[in-house]
């Protein structure tokens, strides 16, 4: 793994929310960190690798060890990496894209479904500032199942065993064992037990 300098200064400023004003040393820091994610994935993406491959450069890709019963399908983008956490058994089919640079955490037996997008920042509304980035973390609990092109904007919590349906672009926290669908995402049903 590459050394980058101030990674470790800008995870804990990005994971305490800090605004990341362009040109500062983070923001700095940031694109270095994106151009290794980008390396990462390149490689990832550029040829068959095994299930034990994925997940060496997955971990690479991480900074940490990813669980030995994730699974990816590939190709898969990442434009940051370090600020991104998988549970036991969670699945990411083809296509993904995560920008994690705020956070994402998928817990234990989530399925991803194709071609989701996962963004944790948003830039600045004031045009004189709109190099300046917000961080919000995404978070997905346990079992729960996104279908195809879903879409998650940044700061949303999804509960534990919900259901985003495919197309979904989910802008505001979704309950435990809710089903959301459309755009925005609205709650259409629960999730029972069976």
């Amino acid at each position: 793994m590459v050394e980058i300098h101030g990674l470790d200064a800008l995870l804990q400023a990005l994971d305490s929310g800090q605004t990341i004003p362009g040109g500062s040393p983070h923001h700095v820091a940031m694109h270095a960190t994106s151009q290794e994610a980008l390396r990462i994935t390149a490689e990832l993406n550029g040829r068959y690798h095994s299930p034990d491959e994925v997940r060496a450069l997955m971990s690479e890709l991480t900074g940490h060890e990813v669980p030995e019963s994730f699974h990816l399908f590939p190709p898969f983008s990442a434009d940051f990496g370090k600020n991104l956490r998988f549970g036991e058994d969670v699945f990411v089919n083809s296509g993904c894209r995560f920008q994690d640079q705020g956070g994402i955490d998928i817990g234990d037996g989530s399925l991803i479904g194709h071609n989701a997008v996962i963004t944790t920042l948003n830039h600045d509304m004031s045009p004189s500032r709109r190099a300046d980035l917000h961080p919000a973390p995404v978070v997905v609990g346990r079992g729960v199942w996104f279908g195809a092109n879903v879409t998650v904007l940044p700061g949303v919590t999804i509960g534990d065993g919900a259901v985003v349906g495919a197309g979904a672009v989910v802008t505001k926290d979704v309950p435990p064992r809710a089903v959301v669908v459309g755009v925005p995402a609205k709650q259409v049903g629960t999730v029972q037990d069976g």
